[in-house]
């Protein structure tokens, strides 16, 4: 029996990529969302055996996506696919329970072994990942943003994509004031006060791309 797998990258034709590579070694391509908010649906409907997610997506990052699905589904493999090498990220992803971190630029070579590897308990790191990122997370480096909780990663990423707070509230479904108080809590979590502070500290942090 084919292991049943979700994909979930917001570039129509990375996902249309990957459907490919993983079809055609057997695998079977269940469910594909573009953000992190389909994953999230997917994998409560599909209940798949492997979860593939890119970091950076709208609504949702791959990161928090992952973090709110382990805390039901905790045995599920996770692999981030992305294309940043920075060490906070990675160390976020490992502590958070992701099995693989993986390069787009590495993912044809890498994505199958990966896969095979995290279904057997190993965890999956692309080669391009350097030593330095592991070292950083085992001497327990702090990666930025862990202080705030995931409702505030989540409403600092939809502020800084440009949305209003009327627009969050109704995403979220909380009250405008609620999110009102989400944006007040980041601001003091990060030490900025304004929105285009925000905006700033999410590109710099890897929550949203320039």
């Amino acid at each position: 029996m084919s292991l049943r797998i979700v994909l979930a990258d917001d570039h129509c034709i990375v996902r249309q990529g990957l459907r490919a590579l993983l079809e055609g070694a057997g695998f079977e391509v269940v469910g594909e969302g573009a953000d992190g908010q389909e994953a999230v649906r997917l994998v409560e409907t599909l209940k798949p055996d492997v979860l593939v997610l890119d970091l950076i997506m709208p609504t949702l990052n791959g990161l928090d996506a992952g973090r709110q699905i382990l805390q039901r589904h905790p045995a599920l493999p996770i692999l981030l696919l992305t294309m940043h090498t920075e060490e906070h990220h990675v160390a976020a992803a490992l502590r958070a329970g992701f099995k693989a971190y993986l390069l787009k630029t590495q993912a044809a070579d890498d994505l199958v072994r990966a896969i095979r590897e995290v279904v057997r308990g190993h965890v999956f790191l692309s080669a391009a990942v350097s030593r330095v990122v592991v070292d950083g997370y085992v001497s327990g480096v702090a990666a930025p943003g862990e202080s705030l909780a995931p409702r505030e990663r989540q409403v600092l990423q939809l502020v800084a994509e440009g949305n209003t707070s009327k627009e969050i509230a109704v995403l979220l479904g909380l009250s405008v004031k609620t999110v009102d108080s989400y944006r007040a809590r980041v601001m003091e979590k990060v030490g900025v006060h304004e929105t285009a502070g925000l905006v700033r500290y999410a590109i710099r942090n890897g929550v949203i791309d320039a």
